[in-house]
């Protein structure tokens, strides 16, 4: 037999109140309703514990020896409701991978447009701890790239970027206002943060074999001030985001890569059974913002291209 939280809620009262028509002025129900709930527990348990006289409501031996329990079951109750009313108040936490790249615009993007959300930026290695972090609720959502995901995971396609061609002034394309993929033919290119196993590292190795560029993944890799340095002293070159911060260097040169543009897909991924109130909002505010794949001058992996051929539902 389950016990009715309600009804036993309504006996706690009573036998705080000792009278029915002030517990149910307490619990903002009618007298009758708090009688029947207190009857329907003492039919379920088949026992009485009141014994009703006009000086109120007086707790029979039976009715004594169950209050603490009941007080216990209605506290573990009330402590289990403010943990979920709690959740819902704190701020949303978002994977962003690293603040130096787009998915960080996106969500300061997101934090305009809407009133009253904080927002709780997490950094990671992307997906293969954002998988784990989504399901167990340590983050709300995650910007990345997907690869295999369980079920409960739900994705929508969020932003695609334009990749840029970072090299140093002394590199032989430097003097151009843009790369075409086709003068990179048959280069190596340097990517030190291209680590074994995460989705960017993949997108690069399809990006290669697209295009016959070979990704050099030595490192080792010290950091963003340490990687633009070495690209400028001639290292090699690398690619990067369009809204990629890389630190500044006198030196270094941003080129746009076209003819097709490569685009790093973004997906906004969050736990379906999240109920999180501002999720709702991201994810309208997502399909609001995207713009699907230009197949006519945009470059996709095939793993990607159905997904961000179409505009999401919000």
């Amino acid at each position: 037999m389950d016990l009715d939280l309600a009804a036993v809620r309504a006996f706690v009262t009573v036998a705080e109140d000792r009278y029915f028509s002030e517990a149910a002025a307490r619990l903002g129900i009618s007298q009758q309703a708090i009688s029947k709930r207190v009857a329907k527990l003492e039919s379920d348990l088949g026992v009485r514990l009141f014994a009703r006289s006009r000086t109120g409501a007086q707790l029979t031996e039976t009715g004594t020896a169950f209050l603490p329990h009941a007080r216990s079951l209605i506290n573990i109750a009330d402590q289990a409701l403010e943990m979920l009313h709690g959740r819902h108040r704190r701020a949303l936490r978002v994977d962003v991978l690293d603040t130096r790249l787009a998915s960080i615009d996106l969500i300061q993007a997101f934090h305009e447009t809407v009133e009253d959300v904080d927002i709780e930026i997490v950094t990671s290695n992307g997906l293969r701890s954002a998988r784990s972090a989504l399901v167990h609720g340590s983050v709300d959502a995650a910007y990345c790239r997907v690869a295999e995901l369980p079920e409960e995971i739900v994705c929508m396609p969020a932003y695609l970027e334009p990749l840029h061609l970072l090299v140093g002034r002394d590199h032989p394309l430097a003097d151009r206002t843009r790369v075409e993929m086709a003068r990179l033919s048959g280069s190596t290119v340097w990517m030190p943060g291209n680590v074994a196993g995460s989705e960017w590292a993949e997108y690069y190795d399809l990006l290669g074999a697209e295009f016959d560029i070979r990704m050099d993944t030595s490192g080792p890799d010290f950091g963003w001030e340490y990687f633009v340095a070495q690209v400028v002293s001639g290292r090699g070159a690398s690619f990067i985001g369009e809204r990629t911060r890389v630190p500044w260097h006198p030196d270094a040169v941003r080129l746009p890569v076209v003819d097709p543009v490569p685009v790093y897909p973004f997906w906004l991924l969050h736990h379906r059974h999240n109920q999180h109130p501002a999720l709702s909002l991201l994810a309208r505010h997502v399909a609001a913002e995207y713009r699907p794949l230009d197949p006519r001058h945009q470059w996709l992996p095939a793993p990607d291209r159905a997904a961000f051929a179409t505009r999401p539902a919000g």
